[in-house]
């Protein structure tokens, strides 16, 4: 497998270079990421359960998808290549905002991201890769806020930041 690379970026989301993945990871340095926010005509969030594999977070709760674009690709394309390989389908994507924030795990690595959030439409239910997510539901954005609130320790750190932003922007 060959190693995966991230785009190193400052507060303007321009690009100062690259770094192996796991690395930055360690170091705690910013890099340009994307969240994924897909929702069904009912205005219900597919949320995703990680994989037990996963090497931080496995099993919890968090949005659609995420992930890095690689040097070289729109984040609207990443957006799309990362929902086909996680949940089997893709959809048009539309970027809501982006913002930076933090998060560090127990196993030393830190989620440093100036995070993109894209949101879409979708009506199946995905056909999700077992690799990478274990299983899937719909939820209302309410009952998201409720269940985070009553169970926090099985929703990702990152969607709990990357949720509250969210909620707050569509309560505007």
């Amino acid at each position: 497998m060959s190693k995966e690379y991230v785009i190193l970026v400052d507060e303007n989301d321009q690009k100062i270079g690259l770094m192996e993945k796991m690395e930055a990871h360690e170091k705690a340095l910013l890099h340009r990421a994307f969240s994924v926010f897909v929702f069904n005509d009912k205005n219900e969030l597919l949320l995703q359960q990680r994989a037990a594999e996963k090497y931080h977070s496995p099993l919890e709760w968090a949005n659609t998808c995420c992930s890095h674009p690689r040097d070289g690709e729109d984040t609207i394309a990443a957006g799309k290549r990362r929902l086909q390989e996680e949940m089997g389908f893709t959809c048009e994507l539309e970027e809501r905002f982006s913002f930076i924030y933090k998060a560090s795990f127990a196993n030393g690595l830190t989620e440093h991201e100036l995070d993109h959030v894209l949101v879409g439409y979708y009506d199946d239910n995905p056909k999700i890769n077992p690799k990478e997510v274990a299983d899937f539901k719909w939820m209302k954005l309410e009952d998201v806020k409720t269940a985070i609130a009553q169970n926090s320790n099985k929703y990702t750190a990152w969607f709990k930041i990357i949720f509250e932003k969210y909620y707050e922007y569509v309560s505007r």
